[in-house]
């Protein structure tokens, strides 16, 4: 391997594998308990029994197609029921908003503790950007010097960033902590919030994702996109705020070409429209984030944000939809692949790649298991990422 090959591979290792969450829930850190995963599943089927009871009810809100109709709803009440929130941000910043020093301390120590027992794929805090750097830092420490233990899915969001030495300073502090933690160096790692302007376009005119990548040294694990402080960034009128707008489209697509291939992954942002009030009123949110989530999924961002417990029914129902939607072309087209076999559609390794990985995904998030791979492409799960890595099968 020549130099240049040496520091691609270094650069560009690919995605480290793994299940990616589809959505990440942020709860203000004094409203988070710790039956909170619980408590929002429950919301979310009660939400969804007085205002879309049953399969056909449900279809008809979004616009399901009839034969997804009875299995989306199934897998959305199973999965509510079950494993209704994957990935937990735990907000000191915005949500949580300015409380007294001694506040944010207990909630930050009352929080450490609750991060160990919280069922959940993986949890972590959003601390207070660097515009206020004293309290960011207070809280961050004292809330990794007081967990029990470090879950594997600890992850921690770093928002607002306007500049690489801000990166650079994150992981100087998360590298004293490890050593006085005694964890393994860069055992650490955070996202970024894509949320200022500044974090896609610096001052020279450059494009900053790739730098901040890179100033992480190892330790960026996301990009997450922030749908407001963004688009107030760019000057848009509130009623053009929202995640649909070109501006943000922009935005992702810097962010997606700019991470692809690094191993950080993507996250898209939120929606404020909430399902509440009124069955108008929560028929019409389900709607807009159902809409919203698709789209997201169509453009790659295969994570969001969830702002509210109703807000899961359209999550799954989304990412259901999609997959279940796709499952027997793609699964077609994979067996073709590996057979050889001339189906009208020459695929070559780097899309049998993505249909491998689109599979996948699909198994993690539950809208289709092993044996149902299985049964639309012959392939088990061993196979599938197999082709993921471009290996032969």
């Amino acid at each position: 391997m020549s130099e240049v090959d040496a520091a691609r591979a270094a650069r560009y290792p690919g995605d480290a594998g793994g299940r990616q969450p589809v959505h990440t829930c942020y709860v203000p850190a004094d409203q988070v308990t710790d039956d909170l995963p619980v408590q929002w599943g429950a919301a979310a089927l009660a939400v969804l029994e007085a205002h879309a009871p049953g399969p056909l009810a449900f279809a008809e809100v979004l616009g399901l197609p009839a034969r997804l109709a009875e299995t989306v709803h199934q897998k959305v009440v199973a999965k509510l029921a079950t494993e209704p929130v994957e990935d937990l941000r735990i907000d000191f910043e915005d949500g949580y908003g300015h409380q007294p020093d001694t506040a944010e301390d207990e909630d930050a120590v009352r929080c450490a503790g609750l991060a160990a027992v919280l069922d959940v794929l993986s949890v972590g805090i959003r601390f207070k950007s660097f515009e206020y750097f004293a309290r960011g830092v207070r809280t961050l420490d004292l809330f990794l010097t007081q967990l029990p233990t470090v879950p594997d899915g600890l992850t921690l969001t770093f928002p607002k960033v306007t500049a690489v030495e801000q990166v650079t300073a994150l992981c100087e502090l998360l590298g004293l902590l490890e050593s006085r933690l005694d964890l393994p160096e860069g055992r650490l790692r955070f996202e970024i919030q894509i949320e200022t302007t500044q974090s896609i376009v610096d001052s020279t005119g450059s494009f900053t994702i790739p730098r901040f990548i890179s100033a992480g040294r190892g330790r960026v694990s996301g990009l997450h996109f922030g749908t407001y402080d963004y688009t107030a960034a760019c000057g848009l009128s509130a009623g053009e705020q929202h995640l649909a707008h070109a501006a943000c489209d922009f935005a992702r697509h810097v962010m997606q070409v700019s991470a692809a291939g690094t191993g950080v992954r993507l996250s898209d942002g939120s929606t404020n429209v909430l399902p509440v009030g009124d069955r108008e009123a929560v028929h019409e949110a389900w709607r807009e984030h159902y809409r919203l989530t698709l789209r997201s999924l169509k453009h790659g961002f295969y994570q969001g944000w969830d702002l509210h417990p109703a807000q899961l029914v359209t999550r799954y129902a989304a990412n259901y939809a999609f997959y279940l939607g796709n499952a027997e072309a793609d699964a077609k087209r994979l067996r073709a692949y590996v057979d050889k076999v001339d189906e009208g559609v020459l695929d070559e390794p780097a899309t049998a790649q993505a249909l491998a990985l689109s599979m996948l995904r699909a198994v993690d998030c539950g809208a289709l298991s092993s044996a149902d791979v299985t049964r639309l492409c012959g392939l088990s799960e061993v196979d599938l990422r197999a082709l993921a890595r471009r290996e032969a099968v």
